[in-house]
């Protein structure tokens, strides 16, 4: 089978940044399914991973998460799929990744794909929403009304038109409806884009997250999704979060935070890491499962949109390329797809 991988970490630029490798097709056994790859979407885990991850000797890792195809076969302890299934996923960042022609995944953090739009338009959603769902409400517990929160929620997202923010503005508002949504955006384009998922309001982050709150005239937010640049707001977070509040970030902060000043609000603090149910295999890794039916169901009813930004062409090593160098520069509004070999 057709794969891109790499050795040795190496800015985008070097010629064996990535490079195309002919592999053996695995054969699935167990709870595994082994997936033919339609289409792929490029995340920035994939460009972090590539830069600081040190394969192992003699092993080129294949990247890659996001993708939607069709199963090939399947583990003879499999009891969700069969042969022909369509699905998507989001991958298992310990084993090898979706940038090849056919991959082995898990069957339970696999849903059954959306049946109502494209493969690209698919493959655009599974690893973003599932971090989205996870941090509103495994982490933020933003839908638990008047036991951890009062019932008027805010909810301030930063980073709004990326990936991840962009299915959750939507989540927000389709399954939590009551709630006052909030997204961060600095440049025209991407205010435009975060409007058009559904954010009641859009703020610019580089003028200032309390002095933009408060042109709004909007004072305190209840909860705090922290996608992306946590240290260069942490200041402005402890300020205008409400006492008893909740805080969650998936970004790696260089510098320590000072957790200190959630202290006098006792405001709690989370990360979230969509790979810790499938890296641990938790008792409910199945609950990925169930949220990507879940996805696909609000997909196929209308009531949420692929997140899809731009569709790259095929899947081949000039393609993922340049797709490391647009994550790399932080520039893409919504997800960078590739899609067929």
């Amino acid at each position: 089978m057709k794969a891109i991988a790499f050795n040795h970490s190496h800015p985008i630029e070097h010629p064996d940044s990535l490079i195309a490798l002919e592999l053996d097709t695995p054969s699935a056994s167990g709870r595994d399914l082994l997936v033919k790859i339609d289409a792929i979407s490029i995340n920035p885990v994939d460009a972090k991973l590539r830069q600081r991850l040190r394969p192992e000797t003699g092993e080129a890792k294949i990247l890659g998460y996001d993708a939607v195809g069709i199963v090939t076969e399947v583990g003879e302890q499999c009891s969700l799929f069969k042969v022909g299934d369509k699905v998507f996923y989001a991958g298992d960042m310990s084993r090898q990744g979706s940038n090849a022609e056919y991959q082995l995944v898990d069957e339970r953090i696999v849903g059954n794909a959306p049946s109502s739009i494209s493969n690209a338009e698919i493959a655009a959603l599974p690893l973003t929403a599932i971090t989205a769902y996870e941090m509103l409400f495994d982490r933020l517990q933003v839908d638990v009304k008047g036991k951890y929160q009062t019932q008027d929620n805010t909810v301030l997202v930063t980073g709004g038109a990326g990936g991840v923010g962009s299915i959750m503005i939507q989540l927000l508002k389709v399954l939590t409806p009551e709630v006052t949504v909030i997204a961060t955006a600095s440049r025209e384009a991407s205010q435009a884009w975060c409007t058009k998922m559904g954010a009641d309001h859009v703020i610019n982050h580089n003028k200032g997250i309390k002095q933009e709150l408060d042109r709004i005239g909007i004072e305190h937010v209840s909860h705090i999704a922290s996608i992306t640049h946590t240290h260069l707001h942490f200041e402005d977070f402890a300020e205008v979060i409400k006492p008893q509040g909740k805080i969650c970030l998936i970004d790696n902060p260089p510098a320590p935070l000072n957790i200190d000043l959630l202290k006098s609000k006792s405001v709690s603090l989370h990360w979230e890491f969509m790979f810790t149910r499938s890296l641990f295999e938790t008792e409910d890794m199945i609950k990925q499962h169930h949220v990507f039916n879940e996805i696909a169901q609000l997909i196929d009813s209308g009531k949420i949109i692929t997140t899809l930004g731009e569709h790259l062409g095929r899947i081949n090593l000039e393609n993922l390329k340049r797709a490391h160098t647009l994550i790399e520069g932080n520039q893409s509004i919504g997800k960078l797809v590739l899609e067929g070999f």
